[in-house]
């Protein structure tokens, strides 16, 4: 299990759980629940009541058809729930593809920018991030909701995904970006089929060669609802696969993923602990055979 820090963010010598708060009407695993601004700041100090060590707050949906909103409209929805959390002395990651909306919530608060473009979609992303010197998690993406499941074509995901990452790297250093900022996501179920989400999952020791922490954000996704699907082939709905987001949180904590990006803390956070408890128990040989 990998204990490597990334300044700014919480040392604790274990996977650290980042809680989800959408302020969206249309995220495809809460419905909206936390549109409301009062209601999504509830939510946020409940997530650290139960565990989380970071709270991500966004308020664009990346659900597969998703429409975009307004810079106008997702500034209205974080701002002020990032300004009152981390008031509250709650660590904030702020969920955006847009230069400007990172920029402003970092005044707000925000200690993490979390880009599931990678820099890809706001060309300025990169150089906004430098400026601050907060962490920025870099997903690999190919492609906005509208059509990203029409990308989802490999040969080798693993392979692919890999160097893929390795040149967005490359790119946001390039516009000043430390690498002591970077973390790396792999983008499970953005332009991935099940297939591809589950040979990256088994491939994390060889993403963790990349030479920077790792987010895994596996939660509720589809590929767990299918593969939980009943007899007649319906996938299970996105609120009932907590059980397999458990599974998969344990398996990648104790893989050496440095963050699990969740919707129910609680449970997950439990299962980090766990994983660290039994990577220590191996102990020095835990790494062995990786």
């Amino acid at each position: 299990m990998t204990t490597r820090g990334v300044p700014g963010m919480p040392e604790l010598g274990r996977c650290l759980v980042m809680g989800v708060v959408n302020v969206t009407p249309d995220s495809f695993s809460d419905g909206g629940r936390w549109f409301d601004a009062d209601a999504a700041i509830r939510h946020g100090l409940d997530l650290v009541t139960e565990g989380a060590d970071i709270v991500d707050v966004g308020g664009e949906s990346t659900r597969p058809g998703a429409p975009r909103v307004s810079l106008e409209e997702e500034l209205r929805r974080v701002v002020p729930v990032i300004r009152v959390l981390t008031e509250e002395g709650v660590t904030v990651s702020v969920d955006t593809m847009r230069a400007e909306v990172a920029e402003v919530a970092v005044e707000a608060g925000a200690r993490l920018v979390n880009d599931v473009s990678g820099g890809l979609a706001d060309p300025v992303m990169p150089r906004v991030v430098a400026a601050t010197g907060v962490p920025y998690v870099v997903m690999h993406w190919r492609g906005h909701s509208r059509d990203m499941d029409s990308r989802a074509v490999y040969a080798d995901v693993l392979t692919e995904v890999s160097e893929e990452l390795r040149k967005r790297v490359d790119s946001v250093l390039a516009e000043g970006v430390t690498e002591e900022q970077i973390v790396l996501d792999p983008g499970l179920g953005f332009s991935k089929h099940a297939e591809h989400n589950w040979a990256l999952l088994a491939g994390i020791g060889e993403l963790n060669g990349l030479g920077h922490p790792l987010i895994i954000g596996a939660s509720r996704k589809r590929f767990l609802g299918r593969l939980l699907a009943d007899a007649d082939g319906t996938p299970r709905p996105f609120d009932r696969s907590d059980d397999a987001t458990l599974a998969v949180t344990a398996l990648a904590a104790q893989a050496g993923a440095w963050c699990v990006r969740v919707h129910k803390v609680g449970p997950n956070a439990d299962a980090v602990r766990v994983a660290a408890a039994w990577t220590a128990a191996a102990g020095p040989h835990a790494d062995e055979g990786r």
